[in-house]
């Protein structure tokens, strides 16, 4: 059995795993990678094999780093079903589509900014071609299959398989995979992303007590994240500073899925406790919107304390406004807003959607506030901010950075050092070899000689397109 690692290595974006063995060859994840513009390139160039040849793919969930390549690989030619579990499924049919109209819009930005080059140098320029459509999202929809947690499924007569919740955003899997069968049967294991135990909203991951192989995200595992309540105090006095003080506006970068509904219920939960006045709060993403609408569906995969929090209504009566913006008009609208709203938008490391317009109209402006709410991959302009530039080029202009800012690093989807460790700790045996994955280079070298030390498990970080043999 072979295991090629082709996103995701040494870096945090574009997931993807092919894993080749006796007359089967499937995809764990087919990503899309993330950061600056070599990254185009990157995607265009990220299958080094027939997409015709695969039998299947298996999906641990549905953030763009980990599905965003579905489509040009079922525009290549790929035949086969997309296993994933039903949340999932449904997350994806926004999800895909929005992506293909950014990759549209992109191409048509860069096709314009292009022909006025040519036309000042005299030269005539090429078309660009966006990564994929619309439509050829809508194509890949109807390969997907949609699977309940916790079911095993057979996807091919040499494989099994079996999705268990990961608690990173709604469907979220870690999956057990189980290839050959008898004595030449090997389990291994994908960690896909793993969530931080004792969040909002979701569940906490599922323990594994064994795997023959073992692929396990490093996303923060150089460092553990601030606590839930020291979270909850930043978040209450940035938004008590810049609305009550400041009388600006917090503008919230935040992923449409996952991240838009942690805000959601904290700032209602916050307001409900009474550390915060009920706020006018502006959803700008119709992703957001159709990913709550979809949360809200799921409400089964949802834990406790969000059921008893936001119930039926959503938690919209500990708002003083919840407007979820669907127009475009509307969204200009909300960058002539001066002060007093929270404006939470997509995408949440700045670098494709509305919320480019919003940091635009209030970068410039020292009584606004921009809370980082998650992981800014490099090379993204949230990752440029947190690393404190004074000025970002954004929308084509040249853009002071006057705002302030705060890093919420509580709200991470993700597990921290300390919860990855915790998870890692109920294999009952050591696997055969575990490979760690999704962190950027340094980090997830230091995670793998934590498990050297820790556990004393044969442990790598696989370099980018590194192929492995498996017993």
């Amino acid at each position: 059995m072979k295991l090629t690692f082709l996103g995701a290595a040494r870096e945090v974006t574009g997931s993807c795993y092919l894993v080749e063995a006796d007359g089967v060859r499937f995809l764990v994840d087919c990503g899309l990678f993330q950061g600056g513009r070599e990254t185009r390139a990157k995607n265009q160039r990220a299958f080094p094999f027939d997409p015709r040849s695969l039998d299947f793919v298996i999906l641990t969930h549905a953030h763009i780093d980990h599905s965003g390549l579905l489509p040009r690989l079922v525009a290549l030619g790929f035949k086969g079903m997309i296993h994933a579990t039903r949340a999932t499924c449904d997350l994806l049919g926004v999800m895909l589509p929005d992506s293909a109209h950014i990759q549209e819009k992109e191409a048509e930005y860069a096709n314009l900014d292009r022909f006025r080059r040519g036309i000042e140098k005299g030269g005539v320029p090429h078309d660009v071609a966006p990564l994929y459509t619309v439509a050829q999202a809508q194509a890949s929809l109807k390969r997907l299959n949609p699977v309940d947690y916790d079911l095993e499924i057979a996807p091919h007569p040499e494989v099994r398989c079996s999705f268990r919740d990961a608690g990173h955003i709604l469907g979220s899997a870690i999956v057990e995979v189980w290839v050959g069968e008898g004595p030449r049967r090997r389990k291994i294991v994908f960690s896909g992303d793993l969530g931080q135990p004792a969040r909002p909203l979701l569940r906490d991951p599922t323990p594994i007590a064994d795997a023959d192989y073992l692929l396990v995200e490093s996303t923060y595992g150089d460092r553990d994240h601030k606590s839930m309540a020291a979270t909850q105090d930043e978040l209450v006095e940035a938004v008590r500073d810049t609305i009550e003080r400041k009388g600006g506006n917090v503008v919230v970068p935040a992923f449409a899925v996952g991240r838009t509904q942690d805000m959601l219920y904290l700032l209602a939960d916050l307001s409900r406790r009474g550390r915060l006045p009920k706020l006018s709060v502006f959803v700008d993403s119709p992703m957001a919107t159709a990913a709550t609408e979809i949360t809200y569906r799921h409400m089964a995969l949802l834990d406790d304390e969000t059921h008893q929090l936001m119930g039926r209504q959503g938690g919209a009566q500990y708002f003083r406004k919840l407007d979820f913006v669907e127009d475009v008009e509307e969204s200009k609208a909300l960058d002539r807003i001066k002060g007093g709203a929270v404006i939470i938008s997509a995408s949440g490391m700045c670098e494709a959607g509305r919320i480019k317009f919003h940091l635009r109209a209030n970068l410039p402006r020292r009584e606004s506030t921009v809370l980082i709410t998650g992981f800014q991959a490099a090379g993204t302009l949230g990752r440029r901010l947190v690393d404190g530039a004074r000025r970002v080029r954004l929308l084509g202009e040249d853009i002071p950075v006057r705002a302030d800012l705060y890093t919420l690093g509580g709200l991470s989807a993700h597990a921290d050092r300390s919860a990855l460790l915790a998870w890692l700790g109920h294999f009952r045996n050591a696997p055969r070899r575990v490979f760690v994955v999704h962190g950027e280079e340094a980090v997830a070298d230091g995670f793998a000689a934590t498990l050297r030390q820790r556990f004393g498990w044969d442990t790598q970080a696989p370099a980018p397109g590194q192929a492995v043999v498996l017993d």
